[in-house]
């Protein structure tokens, strides 16, 4: 199955047009250098804080794009290479006790959490969010935050174990 879904993303990728959305713009960081084995075959997220922008790369080239919320200050987001331990439909925000599926709930309709050390994937992740009118600004207390309709779509098409690297 993922074997299918690479070979799509891969067909995908070699039909956009150049200067599109999803072109030439997306393409990783001169200094960005991704997990071992993942040069030429497989699939990583790249989250780049300085442009709060998420990028899927598949096979060492730039498929998909979305722009994200990312931490308040620099520090709060942390950076390294990380990689995917959770995933949760409408994740209950226990800091405020409200469920999941609540409008009123930060964390949005998902959550893929990730392995940041001491955190059990559940302290950051990529979750979705109840204020879409943070997305492309340095607005959270340290999570990757996405559109709803953006973090479904990944929630979908990222398997756990993927990996995910965290610039500056």
């Amino acid at each position: 199955m993922l074997r299918l879904f690479l070979f799509l993303l891969v067909l995908l990728v070699g039909v956009w047009p150049a200067g599109s959305a999803f072109g030439a713009a997306l393409e990783p960081s001169a200094g960005t250098s991704p997990p071992a084995g993942l040069e030429e075959e497989g699939v990583y997220l790249l989250i780049d804080k300085s442009e709060n922008r998420l990028t899927v790369i598949v096979n060492g080239r730039a498929a998909y794009g979305f722009p994200v919320a990312t931490g308040r200050t620099k520090d709060l987001t942390p950076t390294g290479t990380f990689h995917i331990v959770t995933k949760i439909v409408k994740p209950w925000y226990v800091r405020k006790q409200i469920p999941g599926g609540d409008p009123r709930n930060p964390l949005g309709t998902r959550w893929m959490g990730i392995n940041v050390p001491g955190s059990g994937g559940y302290r950051y992740g990529i979750h979705g969010t109840n204020r879409p009118y943070s997305i492309g600004s340095s607005a959270s207390s340290g999570c990757i935050r996405m559109h709803n309709r953006d973090v479904e779509w990944l929630y979908r098409h990222i398997p756990l174990g993927t990996a995910v690297i965290i610039q500056d």
